[in-house]
């Protein structure tokens, strides 16, 4: 399984996954997060591996979805970016002013 996308459908998941039926959560969560073979998942719900499988590319196919139409993952990871270079430019600019710093030190806890 690539990196890149086991990371890209676990933060997918982090977004979404209340949108997702109990089974498509319990699916993915074993698959991805804790890197479950098909068959175990398979033995784990007394069903077959290729249900297993057939679920979780349908589900991967939903994350994408969500996220082509709200966009909140590729917003998360922009807002990230500007918000890095807001606390780069703020510390070489106004690095010694404390209010600000804190300012910004709390939007990213929220973000987070």
């Amino acid at each position: 399984m690539e990196i890149d996308k086991t990371n890209r459908m676990n933060s997918l998941f982090e977004f979404y996954a209340t949108l997702l039926t109990e089974k498509q959560m319990n699916y993915m969560e074993l698959y991805y997060a804790d890197d479950f073979s098909l068959g175990e998942i398979a033995e784990e719900f007394a069903v077959s591996r290729q249900a297993v499988y057939d679920n979780i590319k349908r589900t991967e196919k939903i994350l994408e979805e969500y996220e082509r139409k709200l966009h909140l993952f590729s917003n998360y990871v922009v807002r990230n970016q500007l918000l890095q270079e807001v606390k780069t430019h703020v510390t070489a600019q106004y690095g010694d002013d404390e209010k600000l710093n804190q300012l910004i030190d709390q939007i990213q806890e929220i973000e987070d």
